[in-house]
């Protein structure tokens, strides 16, 4: 049987940070991807958006995560040439009744150390963007995005240049428990094996919880059950009257229909938020868009730009949530459990990553080492 330091499940963009984390600090590491190319899952079907740290709970992994993993992911990008832009963004309350939910936002932010957040009145912001609708706005100068594929070829990039590897059409059926080390169960090529390593990380979004219940010796209580959350996506035929995000305050699964813009200039809307309850199979995802939720986004859209035309809105792509809550109950933070939390050695689990997964990857592969070193 082969052994190699350390095994990473998933080549998406936090499990390619964290191979890289692990190659740099000189362990033999492999990333196992199922599919035959790196972040077809989450990491490709998301907004692309570099989140300031706003919207989560003081002292939560999600808040302290995503600050610090901003301020990473913008030096990341500026040292591995990753196309990005600090293009800003307006949180705004499109009615008087939200401008109480827009100063709490405030202060949550405050709270997480997110201190350039800037108050606006409607005509401060409609001098920014004058196409707007509001009746205040949160200015977030930090909020920015980024081009995921190339983030994720860097990342693949530092992590072989450290010795490590990423092996494609490579899906991990099981983990079981050795005195040697974790043996996991590999189909690749119609041929199943078995590799011996150090350490697992498990970082299989959407699979994620399917691989931690296949985990041998792993505590049901540290298995979260997999909810799913689908949210649509529509392009704007021709040019948004925009130059920054534009975002309404966050609802219960989402963070609303907002309006971003890719490098390009290009403005899309969405997520949406449709509840996956009878989808027990990641496998069984349905990725297409249905132009009828067209009609709810002109809605939701129109509250702060009231001069959408009509039939401007064209389906684009969906992405999927990897919730382990359901539909009422409130958002858990991530949960990166190591040995320290389920007593299992050489084993990190990496359940629930959703946004803001993207922004924080490098602040999560810094998480995962100093667990594995604790």
């Amino acid at each position: 049987m082969d052994k190699v330091d350390a095994v990473v499940v998933g080549a998406g963009v936090v499990g390619l940070a964290v191979g890289r984390a692990l190659a740099r600090s000189g362990r033999e590491t492999l990333v196992l991807e199922r599919e035959t190319a790196i972040g077809q899952g989450v990491s490709s079907r998301n907004s692309e958006v570099i989140h300031a740290g706003l919207y989560y709970p003081a002292g939560s992994l999600k808040a302290r995560l995503c600050v610090r993993g901003k301020e990473l992911l913008y030096a990341f990008c500026a040292s591995h040439g990753v196309a990005h832009s600090r293009c800003g963004k307006l949180v705004v309350a499109t009615e008087a009744s939200q401008l109480p939910g827009l100063q709490a936002l405030q202060a949550k932010a405050a709270a997480n150390g997110v201190h350039d957040l800037r108050w606006l009145s409607r005509e401060e912001a409609q001098a920014l963007e004058p196409a707007l609708r509001c009746e205040a706005a949160l200015l977030s100068p930090s909020t920015g995005i980024v081009d995921s594929h190339g983030l994720m070829l860097a990342l693949q990039g530092d992590l072989e240049a450290a010795g490590g590897a990423v092996v494609l059409g490579s899906e991990v059926l099981g983990l079981r428990t050795t005195a040697e080390g974790q043996v996991l169960r590999v189909r690749a090529g119609g041929e199943e094996m078995e590799l011996l390593a150090g350490l697992v990380v498990n970082a299989a979004g959407l699979w994620a919880p399917w691989l931690a219940a296949r985990s041998e010796g792993l505590d049901a209580a540290h298995v979260p059950r997999a909810h799913y959350s689908k949210g649509s996506y529509f392009s704007l035929a021709g040019r948004a009257p925009f130059g920054r995000l534009i975002y309404p305050l966050p609802q219960e699964a989402s963070l609303g229909v907002h309006l971003t813009l890719d490098l390009g200039g290009q403005a899309r809307f969405g997520p949406d938020a449709q509840w996956l309850e009878n989808v027990a199979d990641p496998d069984a995802l349905d990725y297409q868009v249905d132009p009828a939720r067209a009609e709810g986004f002109y809605a939701d859209v129109r509250r702060y730009w009231p001069a959408l035309p009509d039939g401007a809105l064209q389906p684009a792509y969906s992405g999927v949530r990897p919730k382990i809550h359901g539909p009422g109950e409130p958002a858990p933070d991530f949960r990166i459990e190591g040995p320290a939390q389920h007593g299992v050695p050489g084993l990190v689990n990496l359940l629930g990553i959703e946004s803001p997964g993207l922004t924080s990857c490098l602040a999560i592969a810094d998480e995962v080492m100093a667990r594995l070193a604790a």
